[in-house]
């Protein structure tokens, strides 16, 4: 509960629907967001100056994430094995994954919505940011 008169911290982030973030020009070489067509969202607490949404739309990620789902991601987090991440590969394709393990060489990851797991060479990674939050 806040005292009287304080005020939760308040800071808006860029917002893009996940479809449209495939599409080149949303982020730059490290997964930060750049260009136009990026709405603004508010989130409470939100400490993280690197961070911006993505909202699901579609039914692809079931069970874990619905369409309308809002995701958080940073680029600037450290990634961890067993967090979810959001991955760009060399070939455009970004997705999202758990991080299973990764080594110097490879990346290995599991598909959030089934037990596929697999593995990219990490010079077909362009970057990985970390999902801090999922709207539920």
């Amino acid at each position: 509960m806040q005292a009287a008169g304080a005020s939760a911290i308040e800071k808006t982030v860029p917002l893009l629907g996940f479809v449209q973030a495939v599409k080149e020009g949303y982020f730059n070489s490290s997964g930060f967001p750049i260009g136009d067509g990026w709405k603004e969202i508010a989130f409470l607490q939100l400490e993280d100056e690197h961070a911006y949404a993505l909202e699901i739309s579609d039914r692809s990620m079931e069970p874990v994430y619905h369409d309308g789902t809002l995701i958080l991601v940073s680029p600037a987090a450290s990634v961890r094995r067993g967090d979810r991440v959001l991955i760009k590969l060399t070939d455009g394709k970004l997705m999202i994954k758990e991080l299973k393990r990764r080594t110097a060489k490879t990346i290995e990851l599991r598909s959030i919505n089934s037990s596929h797991e697999h593995t990219l060479p990490v010079r077909d990674t362009l970057w990985i940011a970390r999902i801090l939050w999922a709207s539920q």
